[in-house]
């Protein structure tokens, strides 16, 4: 009987603790849920300000190809008169045709990197793929005077991947690594495999990144080029992250770069 005793007398004791206990315990769930309420609505708003901001740049998209093509239309139909004043037209509408392609690059880029990101995933052989991406990219290696190579494996590099994704993710590279030898040079695309892991090197002999911009390389709207979205590493980082991969670069000062992409092989 004594042990009930000593019991109520410690929970009449110890109520004030208990109570200021459940108290601290409840404001602090209260707290963390409204938190995690915030961080959704947030998520929610930063989610409709994406859709917004797509169907504007599909918006302007629009009509600005037809713009282009109006350009175009009357730029022939001048370049058909003789004087020294439809040259001048000509000559500034032509101006006027390169800014109006080079905001459709713009628009290109931000609708690629803010659209979503839905894999469609098979297993592929990435000789294939790299062998069809060489095959294509190779006369814009060549107009831009560079010697494009590519360095395949003996054995199949099996991964489980979005094709088209991919693509594009190497092919920003690609482009990159070109407008980085504006002098010519030689662009080496090799593909490995090791430990499970797969990995695609594109590598320049161009100007080189120096190590204060590497920091910011993969950074929206960062850019080393003038003409640059800085929007084609971003969705090639994106694109790597999404397949569960990793995209690495390694640069020197008037040597070149290096992007590394790195898979996981045998997923299925």
């Amino acid at each position: 009987m004594s042990n009930v005793w000593w019991f109520v007398a410690g929970a009449v004791l110890t109520g004030p603790v208990w109570l200021v206990l459940v108290i601290w315990l409840t404001r602090r769930t209260w707290r963390a849920a409204r938190r995690l309420s915030q961080r959704a609505r947030g998520r929610e708003h930063l989610a409709e300000l994406g859709q917004l901001a797509g169907g504007l740049a599909h918006e302007i998209k629009n009509p600005l190809s037809t713009i282009n093509v109006n350009l175009q239309l009357v730029s022939e139909d001048l370049a058909r008169l003789s004087g020294e004043e439809p040259r001048r037209w000509l000559t500034r509408l032509e101006n006027v045709r390169r800014e109006a392609d080079r905001l459709k690059g713009i628009l290109d880029d931000f609708l690629a990197y803010a659209g979503e990101c839905q894999l469609t995933r098979r297993q592929i052989d990435l000789r294939r793929l790299v062998e069809e991406l060489a095959d294509f990219f190779a006369p814009q290696a060549q107009a831009a005077s560079v010697v494009m190579r590519t360095t395949l494996p003996d054995q199949p590099v099996r991964c489980l991947v979005d094709t088209d994704f991919l693509k594009q993710a190497l092919l920003n590279l690609m482009i990159n690594a070109v407008d980085a030898m504006a002098e010519g040079g030689e662009l080496i695309v090799r593909l490995s495999a090791s430990h499970n892991r797969a990995a695609i090197e594109v590598i320049d002999t161009g100007t080189g990144i120096g190590p204060e911009e590497l920091d910011r390389i993969f950074q929206v709207y960062y850019s080393t080029k003038k003409s640059g979205t800085g929007l084609g590493l971003s969705t090639s980082h994106r694109i790597v992250r999404e397949h569960g991969g990793t995209l690495d670069v390694q640069s020197e000062l008037g040597k070149g770069t290096r992007f590394t992409i790195s898979l996981p092989m045998d997923q299925e």
